[in-house]
């Protein structure tokens, strides 16, 4: 794997190696493995979703207070994305195969005991060291990928990868509603990894070459980037993550971790420029499908955490409905995926396709999701929704699919992957976390806004207010936010035109 393990080193006559060799030792064996890397990062994201989204019922379950079943959810979006930008480098440290298997072994028993826990600081433990294992899960599928798939089929990898953007958190929805609803066992939140778990355990170790273990790389590790960078990325999480519920800024506490996390993550930048074998080359950066694409793909993915947020608060909150009443919202999008996502990768296969013009159509459709998303009213129910999903559905991956090609296509030895998967997936995790945030926010300000606008209108014309403008209130706010999310994908669509062109590239040859 000396690919993976030489980025600062290009002129050592070992980079460009594994190029050939992944592509002659593309089989089925290896198609397996990497399947089975494919599995595992879709796990993580479901693990991350369903939990997050019958944290109440487990809370409830387990005796927990609101503040503290809150944290808990932090603890796990806190440490999973510290664990993304150094992943990758530990990898080709211990082997793909070797850490592979031992970060899921660690979710499967730490995914095992958590019910188990005898008190909420086992919780806690348990669930930072999932989150570590789970978010190391996430970029080593792209490395994979990037390393094992021949060049004239990595576009369909590509198409694959984005399904963990695309299709896991919109699923999770119907599984949290089938656990709780459905079986009613708020157990099997954290379960539902672990039969997957032995399924990726068998790919994995079948599947992925045995690479040596490359010890001595730890004599050249960047300790102040390891030191600073997932510290600072994990208490950045943890501002987003709390800040709504404790003031944000006007509270010392979240102003004081924010100042801790910008200058912790300023070090690590000053670090890994610096390092000769950093965990993410940040040199790559001054190429403009990196500089401008970037900011570009954490835009993309907050209209698209908005579209998956929105629908169900609006039935939850106004409609009072149950999470199984609310999941065919999520199926609707994620499902097709599994179709759409290999579609999109063929399609800029043809030669008249330019990738750029792919991603701007995929962004009008998600604007145009938006925009009819914000005609909703407080008697909408699921068919409602149904145009506004529908366009996400194909929305989504024509916007990511071919914006990953265009960032791919630029990398110029198979050294830059990993480097590269490390940093796409910090910030796609980054822009997830900040997306929610905002929209959160937003629903909070917006409401309130509304709520007092509704209450001085009633008290004018004799009426008294009361709750039943509530619902009213949330009900106008998410209309206000699918608006400026309709506005945020309408204005990504042009400077989508200014990246770098990239032709189609060669398709399979048949033998």
């Amino acid at each position: 794997m000396t690919a993976v393990t030489a980025p600062a080193a290009p002129p050592q006559a070992q980079a460009p190696a594994p190029a050939p060799a992944a592509h002659h030792a593309w089989n089925l064996r290896v198609a397996t493995g990497l399947a089975g890397i494919l599995i595992a990062a879709m796990m993580s994201g479901l693990n991350d979703r369903v939990t997050a989204l019958t944290l109440t019922d487990i809370s409830g379950a387990r005796g927990l207070a609101g503040d503290d079943a809150h944290l808990l959810g932090t603890v796990y979006a806190a440490t999973q994305l510290a664990a993304m930008p150094v992943a990758s480098w530990f990898a080709a440290t211990f082997s793909l195969r070797h850490f592979h298997l031992a970060i899921t072994v660690v979710f499967m028993v730490c995914a095992l005991l958590l019910p188990w826990a005898p008190n909420f600081e086992w919780l806690v433990a348990l669930r930072a060291i999932q989150g570590l294992a789970g978010g190391a899960m996430i970029p080593l599928l792209m490395g994979a990928a990037l390393r094992f798939l021949p060049p004239a089929i990595k576009l369909q990898g590509l198409g694959f990868y984005s399904l963990t953007a695309t299709f896991a958190p919109n699923l999770a929805l119907w599984f949290a509603a089938t656990w709780m609803d459905g079986w009613n066992d708020w157990r099997l939140t954290y379960w539902q990894v672990i039969p997957i778990g032995f399924v990726v355990l068998a790919m994995v170790g079948w599947g992925v070459p045995q690479d040596p273990v490359r010890s001595e790389r730890l004599r050249e590790i960047d300790g102040v980037g390891l030191a600073t960078g997932p510290l600072g990325l994990g208490l950045l999480a943890y501002v987003a993550e709390e800040g709504e519920r404790l003031d944000w800024f006007n509270s010392p506490h979240i102003t004081g971790i924010a100042v801790a996390a910008v200058a912790l993550i300023a070090a690590f930048l000053l670090s890994e420029w610096h390092h000769p074998q950093p965990f993410v080359k940040l040199q790559m950066l001054s190429r403009r499908n990196f500089a401008l694409g970037l900011p570009l793909f954490c835009g993309i993915l907050i209209v698209v955490v908005s579209s998956a947020l929105l629908p169900a608060a609006q039935l939850a909150e106004v409609q009072r409905f149950r999470p199984l009443q609310i999941a065919p919202i999520g199926l609707i999008i994620s499902v097709p995926q599994i179709l759409l996502a290999p579609a999109v990768s063929a399609l800029l296969y043809r030669h008249w396709v330019d990738a750029r013009h792919v991603v701007a159509l995929g962004l009008a459709l998600i604007a145009t999701s938006c925009w009819l998303g914000s005609q909703v009213t407080d008697g909408w129910m699921v068919r409602e929704f149904w145009l506004a999903q529908a366009c996400q559905m194909i929305g989504q991956p024509l916007a990511v699919v071919p914006f990953l090609y265009l960032s791919v296509s630029t990398l110029i030895s198979p050294a830059e992957g990993a480097l590269y998967a490390g940093l796409i997936n910090t910030l796609k995790t980054l822009a997830s976390i900040a997306g929610a945030a905002i929209v959160e926010r937003l629903l909070v300000v917006g409401s309130a806004a509304h709520l007092t606008v509704l209450a001085d209108r009633a008290g004018r014309t004799g009426l008294s207010p009361s709750n039943l403008f509530e619902p009213q209130a949330l009900t106008f706010a998410v209309a206000d936010v699918y608006r400026l999310a309709a506005l945020l994908a309408a204005l990504l669509i042009l400077p989508t035109l200014f990246l770098t062109h990239v032709p189609p590239p060669a398709p399979a040859k048949k033998a």
